[in-house]
């Protein structure tokens, strides 16, 4: 405990900014608490946090295209009256719109069960929800990090990226966001 806080001392060490957005575990900060991280568990004391990423944002492409077209498919629909083209674009319309939503929530929760840290002294990366898999590895036993993007993903942002370790294996990160920023925090220890 630390200063009367609820929370243990290696929870209030934590503190930085995620995708724009302030993060803190301090009591009393006036910044958004957010509880429940795996780095935030793991934490040893005096590691902190350098840099945190996740999933890049472009896995919710496949599920927005399928509701624009749902919705392109709803408009045509009302141009047609009684004709059998109307029930068939609505039917396509409903399949495609449960297509998409179930894509959109499939991405969030991909993207929100995937932590990705550089910290003082470690990469951690957590996967999954109830089914967890982790990937911890020291700061001084990473041998390199490799970078693959393709073109749509050095022009959006995201890429894979691949740890490999002295002694340890490697490790392959898929479309995360800021590959290169994330390659930096790793190298420049």
């Amino acid at each position: 405990m630390q200063n009367g806080s609820p929370l243990p001392e290696k929870a209030a060490i934590h503190s930085q900014t995620v995708a724009g957005k302030q993060f803190s575990s301090t009591p009393g900060s006036g910044r958004i608490e957010v509880l429940g991280r795996y780095i935030d568990e793991v934490l040893q004391p005096g590691e902190r946090v350098r840099y945190s990423t996740t999933i890049h944002g472009i896995i919710y492409v496949p599920g927005v295209v399928c509701l624009a077209l749902a919705v392109a498919a709803f408009v045509a629909s009302r141009s047609f009256q009684g004709d059998g083209l109307t029930l068939l674009l609505l039917g396509g319309s409903a399949v495609l719109a449960a297509i998409g939503a179930i894509l959109v929530l499939r991405a969030w929760f991909w993207r929100w069960t995937v932590e990705t840290d550089v910290t003082t002294m470690r990469v951690v990366h957590k996967e999954g929800f109830i089914k967890r898999r982790t990937f911890e590895m020291n700061l001084d036993k990473v041998e390199s990090v490799d970078v693959d993007q393709s073109i749509a993903g050095r022009i959006f942002g995201w890429g894979d990226v691949t740890i490999r370790g002295v002694g340890e294996g490697e490790e392959r990160i898929r479309m995360i966001g800021s590959p290169l920023e994330f390659r930096n925090h790793i190298t420049a220890h």
